[in-house]
């Protein structure tokens, strides 16, 4: 719903105070406006190098994030700009445009490692911004990717060997892709007189050095670090868009006073970043919405903060227990709101309000397990077991006080009138009892064919007449067309009828212990059953992603032993060479010209 969305410009997120990382709380309100899947892109560059340009321009704007036009770095911190997906519905583009890193004003790298970090953990594409070529101090600038596993965990228990390059498949799951634009490019591409791609160029300025001084070793971490940290990579080169003062005043100029191929790059590179860039997903396939990229904001700048390093595997663990604890609210909500439309007290039997219940607590576990995540344990789904539990409980507690109630009512509507009749002594005659009994029988008869009595009609029935026991016994103690033979048959068979009662009553009573019994395994079976399939599909996903994490790994392998066998082979192709060229200089200082080599 793109409507949610009403930011009109760039709000700081991350504030650096003093070197200090700050959490902006009103940029934290922004995101919590948004209910949809988020696409994270952020940039990232030097001072100066125009990012803030090229984010602009994705916002679908000449104006916006600050350009600047002097030596000094104008945005400081992370600034954010949400704005809906162009191109996928129903998908917000959170826009985070970076400060400058190396700025003279700072003096601190640390201040822009970190900066450098969160930007990637929080983008589904991080964008690395330069100038000109590819060339040894353009991937110098970019030492903070080596830095990367000193600022960076993937586990909160991490062995002595995860820290290590090789060890980068943990990383590759849930880093962005990486896109490298290089401005104000002014080479032709080509590479031995042949012409080639953006990425081709790409792919050949990453090539490493065969050798092991530490001057290969330099020259090869930062291309190693690009190439085993980001499974997806992409480049663009841009011409430079004008000439001379006026690029100082780039935001103010028209696309028409832009150098054409310019214009053309921008396009093609917004194209493919609106076309490409992947929702933000984290490890396990979870997809990231507004509180969880609020969430892992936050989580992210007080682990900095507070002297951790931002931790990965900590951050979904916090994220989910925010999420499952509302999983658990909403699932609890989804039960009152289905309960309070579909049930009305009193129900004429256990078992409806059982099957009202059952229908309910299906409908709430299928919420909570859509909006729960890795619940460790199953402790919050547990937690809905219990309150469902106690939901029901208090259900048939207020479903046995309304039938009460209602039973109360109707008995006082129906039988007041006989007690005042017995009161003036109607029945205090010779026949007076037999009247009596079947005065009783009627009011009885019509006490049952009234509807929605509920669970407790005959108990309290039962427990009025009871009361009334001495009433009747009176009457039929003065009833004198009555023999003492025929009183004594008489209240024997009232004895009867009152313990054949209670029985019922008794058995009754078993009977709705034993549905609550029957409702309980019920209830614990539909955990069990949506616990399984859901854990059937999370178990699918995983290996998904650990294939495709496996994959890329394997075929970054493959590329390197490639270009080992490459680079083997030229170099024994040199020896070859070095070896003919002596065997020439000997024959021919020795005079064996006929010798051919």
């Amino acid at each position: 719903m793109a409507s949610e969305i009403h930011q009109t410009g760039p709000i700081c997120l991350i504030e650096n105070t003093n070197g200090r990382l700050v959490v902006n709380p009103e940029a934290l309100k922004i995101l919590s406006a948004i209910t949809q899947p988020v696409v994270v892109v952020a940039i990232v560059g030097l001072y100066r190098t125009g990012k803030s340009y090229l984010m602009n321009k994705l916002a679908g704007n000449n104006k916006g994030f600050s350009l600047g036009s002097t030596v000094i770095s104008h945005t400081k911190g992370i600034w954010m700009w949400c704005v809906p997906h162009p191109k996928k519905p129903g998908h917000t583009l959170v826009l985070l445009d970076t400060e400058g890193l190396g700025d003279i004003k700072k003096g601190d790298n640390q201040n822009d490692s970190w900066i450098f970090a969160l930007a990637i953990l929080l983008s589904s594409t991080f964008v690395y911004n330069s100038m000109g070529t590819i060339n040894q101090q353009a991937m110098d600038q970019l030492h903070y990717v080596t830095e990367l596993t000193d600022q960076i965990q993937s586990k909160s228990s991490p062995g002595e060997n995860d820290y290590e390059i090789e060890d980068s498949a943990d990383f590759v799951s849930f880093f962005p892709d990486f896109v490298w634009t290089l401005r104000d490019f002014s080479l032709d591409l080509e590479v031995h007189g042949q012409p080639i791609t953006a990425d081709e160029y790409l792919e050949y300025s990453l090539k490493l050095k065969q050798g092991t001084s530490e001057k290969d070793k330099n020259f090869n971490l930062p291309r190693l670090c690009i190439q085993k940290f980001f499974p997806k990579k992409k480049c663009f080169v841009f011409d430079r868009p004008v000439n001379g003062k006026k690029l100082a005043q780039l935001e103010k100029l028209h696309d028409e006073e832009l150098d054409p191929d310019f214009v053309r790059q921008v396009a093609d590179f917004s194209s493919y970043i609106f076309t490409n860039s992947k929702t933000k997903t984290l490890s396990g396939g979870i997809k990231v919405n507004r509180p969880r990229l609020e969430s892992l904001v936050l989580t992210y700048v007080n682990g900095i903060s507070s002297g951790d390093l931002p931790c990965m595997e900590n951050a979904v663990l916090a994220l989910a227990q925010i999420e499952n604890s509302a999983a658990v609210q909403k699932a609890i909500a989804h039960y009152n709101q289905q309960m309070g439309q579909k049930v009305q007290l009193p129900t004429e039997t256990l078992q409806e309000l059982l099957d009202l219940h059952r229908a309910s607590e299906r409908e709430a576990i299928e919420v909570f397990m859509k909006n729960s995540f890795k619940d460790v344990d199953h402790l919050f789904q547990k937690k809905l077991e219990a309150q469902l539990d106690k939901k029901r409980d208090v259900f048939c507690e207020q479903n046995r006080k309304a039938s009460s109630d209602r039973c109360s009512a109707l008995l006082q509507d129906i039988f007041s009138p006989l007690e005042e009749e017995v009161k003036a002594g109607i029945y205090s005659k010779p026949g007076g009892y037999r009247l009596f009994i079947q005065k009783l029988r009627d009011l009885k008869t019509k006490y049952h064919e009234e509807p929605r009595k509920g669970i407790q009609a005959e108990e309290i029935l039962q427990t009025y007449l009871k009361s009334k026991e001495s009433m009747t016994d009176a009457i039929l103690q003065t009833d004198q067309t009555l023999t003492e033979k025929e009183k004594e048959i008489e209240a024997e068979r009232v004895k009867a009828e009152s313990a054949q009662v209670s029985a019922n009553m008794v058995e009754e009573m078993q009977i709705k212990h034993q549905q609550m019994m029957e409702e309980k395994e019920k209830g614990y079976q539909e955990h069990v059953k949506q616990l399984t399939e859901k854990m059937e599909r999370e178990r699918a996903e995983l290996m998904e992603e650990q294939e495709r994490t496996l994959t890329s790994k394997l075929q970054e392998q493959t590329r390197l032993l490639k270009e080992r066998c490459q680079g083997e082979s030229t170099q024994l192709q040199n020896e070859i060479q070095k070896l003919q060229k002596t065997l020439r200089k000997k024959t021919k200082r020795y005079g064996f010209h006929k010798l051919k080599i």
